[in-house]
């Protein structure tokens, strides 16, 4: 059902229109493609964002699942939409590996898009089956060497945030388990609670439910920092992995081709809708965050250090 504030927000805009003749950006739904499976954490953010962005400007901003190939299929959907400024994206973790993991893909994640705003984050949770003789993270390290590619680490298709997550502790500790590829999330955490994988690196948001139920143990944060709502769970850097640091991260994006007006009314808007308190509230019941500085400038400086970071990793793999 539309909000009061959005069916108002809609009229007036209607009133400009016809008072001055001419069409305002913009003046009809937006689109908002989330290239990621129904019920992750990107899919939950972006769904908060349209309706968010939606109150902002005025227009309803609906949300669209558009998945495959490591959100490449998304990103191909927003560079093929008109160049109107209608149709947007949200980013998340495994747009700036694209290129290297999917070399059919002919785009530069960083060039071929044009940033509206850094939009959310999120720490990921370690976590282990609670038949895992580990209660900590160098004993899980430990058990990981003596077991080596044995052990199943469950994440999604190659280039998601956690199936990148689990090939840069691969990397830091020299380590052999086997990383095991989902369609979706949601179903790797499922067998990861089943106890047909042994561990995997995951969203709070999925994993929250289960370590509260028992049926998974839940060892680190992936973070810098430690996270507030995880206060007595170190950072994997504290408990011995060094340099490592991995967030979940939504950037809104659209194509670099539209027109200033409607590019300059996104930017502020997204700024606006970012700052609500009404979102920055709806982002922390799931355990998200925004960041200090949502602006196109720091999400464009973020997509470039993070493809400097992950695509050498990335190439690894591929």
């Amino acid at each position: 059902m539309l909000s009061r504030r959005l069916l108002l927000s809609t009229a007036a805009a209607g009133l400009a229109q016809t008072a001055t003749g001419q069409e305002r950006f913009p003046s009809r739904p937006l689109r908002m493609i989330l290239p990621v499976s129904v019920g992750g954490l990107t899919d939950a953010v972006g769904r908060i964002l349209a309706e968010q962005l939606g109150g902002t400007l005025g227009r309803v901003v609906v949300p669209e699942n558009v998945v495959g190939a490591g959100s490449t299929i998304g990103a191909l959907a927003l560079l093929r939409a008109p160049a109107d400024g209608y149709t947007l994206m949200v980013a998340t973790n495994n747009h700036p590996v694209m290129h290297e993991l999917y070399p059919n893909f002919p785009h530069d994640p960083v060039t071929a898009f044009a940033p509206i705003a850094l939009a959310a984050r999120q720490s990921f949770l370690l976590a282990v089956h609670t038949d895992v003789p580990a209660r900590d993270v160098p004993e899980l390290l430990a058990w990981l060497r003596r077991q080596g590619s044995s052990v199943n680490y469950g994440a999604g298709t190659p280039g998601t945030t956690n199936a990148m997550a689990g090939e840069l502790l691969k990397i830091a500790m020299g380590l052999d388990f086997t990383i095991v590829p989902y369609r979706a999330s949601a179903a790797a955490v499922q067998d990861l609670a089943a106890g047909r994988l042994q561990m995997t690196i995951e969203t709070p948001t999925m994993l929250r439910p289960l370590v509260e139920a028992g049926r998974v143990r839940a060892l680190a944060v992936s973070a810098a920092v430690r996270s507030p709502d995880w206060p007595d769970l170190p950072t994997l850097q504290e408990a011995g992995v060094p340099g490592y640091e991995v967030t979940a991260w939504q950037v809104l994006l659209a194509r670099p081709d539209i027109p200033a007006e409607a590019l300059a009314t996104l930017r502020a808007a997204a700024r606006t809708a970012l700052a609500d308190p009404v979102t920055v509230d709806r982002l922390r019941r799931i355990g998200v965050e925004t960041w200090p500085d949502t602006s196109p400038e720091a999400a464009l400086a973020h997509l470039r250090a993070e493809v400097a970071r992950w695509a050498p990793v990335a190439a690894r793999i591929r």
